[in-house]
């Protein structure tokens, strides 16, 4: 198979979809890039969150076929937050500058922890309406790293890159598999220092998601079957944390399905984001949905409004 970065797709999607930079804070050096793709009217719209080693482009497939079908599609790159509160008040304040009242938010790895954080932060004035969680996990105990969180500033990038690297799929692996970690790698060395340095002091810092703060929200848990960085206990967590979440499993896919699975990565998240047809929440165009469709949903919502108005 033919590499990820010269393939047509990847050159297809960097040729038309075009990397914004936006500053929130106060902080000049704070840029969020993000691809922003679909219909711009769409006031709901799907955000991927990418892992500690990942940047804006690791989702291309998903920008690329879910805008396809209609969807609006933002995947960004987060700029340097120390602190998770910081984290989640300038990603509330790139919501706001995008005019953006609530979202569906796609977070892998540490991208669902912050995803979760985030909604758990904003519970009182809610701005996530659904959340899909790949390879991601909970608490950061399970890293056993709480107490280096605080020296990922003193280390030299190299010495981080070699941390990230640590947890990337060893032995064989299929094609694409080793065409999503090269893929990976190559992004891993776009990230300088203190990128590296603030993510993983985000990953490994003492925190866990508070679920009773969450539990309104619409979960899909999606992980896979083969080997990744994430503890068959750190899986077991999420399910007992989430016991009326979707499960979206992968038989294979590593740590990166999105890369290397992402035509079924992509049915799972169309079928998470199916829930919300017809309603203001929506992230795809009313246009490209069905009547029929439309007609299903709406008894399907006036069923679950009846039944707990009898509750």
């Amino acid at each position: 198979m033919e590499e990820i970065r010269v393939s047509p797709d990847y050159n297809w999607f960097r040729s038309t979809v075009p990397l914004k930079r936006i500053i929130v804070d106060d902080d000049d050096s704070k840029v969020w890039s993000l691809y922003d793709a679909g219909p711009k009217s769409i006031r709901c719209p799907i955000i991927f969150l990418p892992p500690v080693s990942g940047t804006a482009e690791v989702f291309f497939q998903q920008v690329l076929a879910l805008s396809g079908w209609g969807y609006r599609v933002i995947s960004l790159q987060y700029p340097v937050y120390w602190d998770l509160l910081e984290f989640c008040d300038g990603f509330r304040k790139l919501l706001d500058h995008l005019q953006l009242d609530k979202v569906h938010l796609f977070g892998a790895s540490l991208g669902g922890f912050l995803a979760q954080k985030f909604a758990e932060v904003t519970h009182k004035s809610p701005r996530v309406h659904s959340l899909i969680l790949c390879n991601s996990f909970s608490d950061t105990s399970i890293f056993n790293q709480t107490w280096t969180a605080n020296s990922f500033w003193l280390m030299p990038a190299f010495m981080l890159k070699k941390i990230v690297l640590g947890n990337f799929a060893k032995g064989p692996v299929d094609p694409k598999m080793a065409d999503a970690i090269d893929f990976m790698v190559d992004r891993l060395e776009s990230l300088n220092q203190s990128e590296l340095a603030s993510r993983l002091t985000l990953n490994c810092q003492n925190s866990y998601v508070e679920p009773h703060k969450i539990k309104d929200i619409a979960v899909t848990i999606m992980d896979v079957f083969d080997q990744s960085a994430l503890s068959h206990e750190a899986k077991e967590e999420m399910y007992k944390l989430y016991p009326n979440a979707r499960r979206a499993h992968l038989k294979t896919g590593g740590n990166f399905p999105y890369l290397c699975r992402s035509a079924e990565v992509n049915l799972y998240i169309q079928i998470h984001l199916r829930q919300f047809h017809g309603t203001r929440y929506a992230a795809i165009s009313p246009e490209m949905v069905s009547e029929e469709e439309l007609e299903v949903q709406r008894t399907n919502l006036s069923n679950n409004s009846e039944s707990d108005n009898e509750s």
